[in-house]
C-alpha cells in the first residue's frame, strides 16, 4: 500500500507545478526523454559525486539520484516555454506530463521500494505498460509541438 501512496504523492508533486505554470506538454515530454538518456549516461558518476558529499550509497539514494536526473530537464523547462491558454489544456497537459514522468521513474522506484501485495500489482502494471506509455507519450509530445505557435505569430494573427 505504501508504494501506491508514494506514487500518488509523486504524481501530485509532478502535476501541480505543470498545472500552475501552464507549460505545454510537448516540450516537457521531450525533456523527460532527455533526462532519461542523461540518467543512463550519468548514473554511475552521479553516485560517485553523491558519495563525495557523504551521502550513503544505497538503493534509495540511487533511486533518488536517478529520478532527479530524469526530472531535472523538465523541471528547468517548467520556467520557460509555451503555455496553454485554457484550463482543459492545462489539465490534460499536466496529466500527460505526470503519467509520462511516472513511466520514466518507475524503474528506479522499483529498485528502492519493497514491493508486495497491491503495491507489487500496481508496480507490475506500470512496469509492463512502461514502454507503451512512453511511446504514446512521446508521440503526443511531438504532436503537441506541431500545435505550438510562437508568441510573435499568435500576436500577429490576433491583430488582423
Amino acid at each position: 500500500m505504501e508504494v501506491i501512496i508514494i506514487c500518488v504523492i509523486i504524481a501530485a508533486v509532478l502535476f501541480v507545478p505543470a498545472f500552475i505554470t501552464k507549460r505545454r506538454f510537448g516540450l516537457l515530454g521531450l525533456a523527460l526523454a532527455a533526462g532519461s538518456i542523461l540518467s543512463g549516461i550519468w548514473a554511475y558518476n552521479a553516485g560517485l559525486v553523491a558519495s563525495l558529499f557523504g551521502i550513503p550509497s544505497n538503493p534509495i539514494t540511487s533511486a533518488a539520484i536517478l529520478s532527479i536526473i530524469i526530472l531535472l530537464p523538465a523541471g528547468i523547462l517548467l520556467f520557460h516555454g509555451y503555455t496553454y491558454k485554457t484550463v482543459v489544456g492545462r489539465v490534460v497537459g499536466a496529466s500527460l506530463f505526470t503519467l509520462l514522468a511516472l513511466a520514466f521513474i518507475v524503474e528506479p522506484l522499483g529498485r528502492a521500494l519493497v514491493l508486495q501485495g497491491n503495491s507489487l500489482t500496481v508496480y507490475d502494471w506500470l512496469q509492463a505498460n512502461r514502454d507503451m506509455i512512453i511511446g504514446f507519450g512521446l508521440t503526443i509530445a511531438v504532436i503537441d509541438l506541431f500545435f505550438t505557435k510562437p508568441a510573435s505569430l499568435a500576436d500577429k494573427k490576433r491583430s488582423r
